[in-house]
């Protein structure tokens, strides 16, 4: 059901992702996350392709994280910056954040290797049906994803959405 990657520059660090549908306390949630009390990142999971997207954000927050050069307050809201292909921050938050109104959420944590608490806690608090985290596209909005990258059809035969969406966050530094 959920998904644990080790970090490569980072070996002693893993990133889990938890996905949930039919979520009924999304308000709940969010407002906990605000407050800080979910030491985890709550992403709308309707503006994601692939884990691998989720991975490559939470690799370059915790980068940005461990060498004191964030743009955001916490790692976990650096997450959701680094899904933007924008460098605006309330931007990335209104599209890639949990909303009230929200019925599924993909959960981020990123711990140390034996640190599983904050996982269980975050899994405890969520009312709503655990899926397997590779069952993301299901929920995925394609044509918004699109629309908002950027991505024209001529790009998506040559490579995929996913090489796409992923090139773009990782330039958004440069551009």
């Amino acid at each position: 059901m959920k998904l644990t990657q080790t970090l490569e520059l980072y070996p002693d660090t893993r990133v889990t992702q938890m996905l949930f549908k039919s979520v009924k306390n999304a308000a709940e949630l969010r407002q906990k996350a605000v407050e800080g009390k979910i030491n985890g990142a709550l992403i709308n999971p309707t503006m994601l392709v692939d884990p691998f997207q989720v991975l490559v954000a939470a690799n370059k927050a915790f980068h940005l994280h461990s060498i004191g050069n964030m743009k955001t307050r916490s790692l976990n809201s650096e997450i959701i910056f680094s899904l933007s292909p924008t460098n605006n921050i309330s931007d990335a938050f209104k599209r890639f954040g949990l909303s009230d109104r929200d019925d599924s959420v993909l959960v981020v944590v990123v711990h140390d290797k034996d640190e599983l608490q904050a996982v269980a806690d975050i899994t405890a608090m969520v009312d709503g049906q655990q899926l397997p985290v590779d069952q993301v596209s299901s929920l995925s909005d394609l044509e918004k994803i699109r629309k908002l990258y950027k991505v024209t059809p001529q790009e998506e035969t040559c490579g995929s959405l996913l090489d796409a969406v992923v090139c773009r966050m990782a330039i958004k530094d440069v551009m």
